[in-house]
């Protein structure tokens, strides 16, 4: 006796639904996604066959170009608590849209005393300004470098309960003894171990 032949049909399935999530979480992330501002100092970095990931949290970049110094403090919270330690130290007070504001700067140059006028501007006026010359690191009785980098240890200690890593990122032409200053800075605060920014050989990032 013969098989009875079913009638094969063509399968379909329907990506409405698929489409409408997919179309809202791409206008979920862009509405909450934070713009990242341009960094202030263009650095060419020397070049190394050595490749290492640098970590994107509970580390700090010390940038060096020009005979300026600037500094980069990732993760948002360590950021704002960081600028409230500095602002105890300094006997200044940032309100929560300042502390916002300072949460997206990436690398920042500017002295204490005109850190709240650099937070009033948007990120064209502080290219343009020419305010951001650095962040004071040659006083003895105030080294704005140091302070800022002992804060931001604390910070970080505080918050996620794990020591700061330290980077420095410098200009592959920077001369030594900016280079020098900074590193007896970290010294001064038993900072030993810091890795160095470099580009890959061959052009691979």
């Amino acid at each position: 006796m013969g098989k009875a032949k079913v009638k094969r049909s063509s399968t379909s399935i329907d990506m409405t639904a698929m489409c409408d999530v997919s179309f809202l979480l791409l206008t979920f992330f862009i509405l909450t996604a934070t713009a990242r501002q341009p960094d202030p100092l263009e650095i060419t970095t020397p070049s190394s066959s050595v490749q290492f990931k640098m970590p994107d949290k509970d580390i700090s970049i010390v940038s060096i170009g020009k005979g300026k110094v600037f500094l980069e403090i990732i993760g948002q919270d360590v950021k704002k608590a960081t600028l409230a330690r500095m602002g105890n130290l300094y006997g200044q007070t940032f309100s929560e849209e300042e502390a916002k504001k300072f949460a997206v700067v990436s690398a920042f140059g500017v002295p204490m005393g005109n850190m709240k006028q650099f937070l009033a501007m948007n990120g064209e006026q502080r290219t343009k300004s020419g305010i951001q010359s650095g962040i004071p690191m040659d006083s003895t009785t105030n080294n704005e470098l140091f302070n800022w980098i002992k804060e931001a240890r604390y910070a970080t200690s505080e918050l996620h309960g794990i020591d700061m890593r330290l980077s420095i990122k410098g200009n592959a032409n920077e001369e030594y003894p900016t280079v020098r200053k900074v590193v007896d800075l970290l010294q001064k605060q038993k900072i030993n171990k810091f890795s160095l920014i470099t580009s890959s050989e061959g052009g691979a990032q």
